[in-house]
């Protein structure tokens, strides 16, 4: 009886797991839609999609147009990466 507790908990804490995984990496569609306009014209669009993704996640705002206006959102602006260089594009 103990066995099957313990197999039944465990598929339990695995079906949670993987949906909690599932939810954290997706991206919003409020990210994705205003990463798609500020990156629209980058050279390197995936890896602008990229860190635009992660700077919206985390501050909650994308300035407007594809370059520039980071003024916006002081959060996204004021992001660096270890070499001190500005992380969101």
């Amino acid at each position: 009886m103990k066995l099957v507790c313990a197999t039944f908990l465990v598929l339990v804490c695995l079906v949670l797991s993987s949906s909690v995984l599932e939810t954290t990496m997706a991206g919003s569609p409020s990210c994705d839609s205003k990463c798609g306009v500020r990156c629209s014209k980058a050279g390197y669009k995936e890896r602008c999609l990229k860190y635009c993704g992660i700077c919206c996640e985390k501050c909650h705002c994308v300035p407007s147009g594809t370059y520039g206006n980071k003024d916006e959102c002081p959060c996204y602006r004021d992001l660096k990466n270890s070499k001190g260089d500005p992380k969101c594009p």
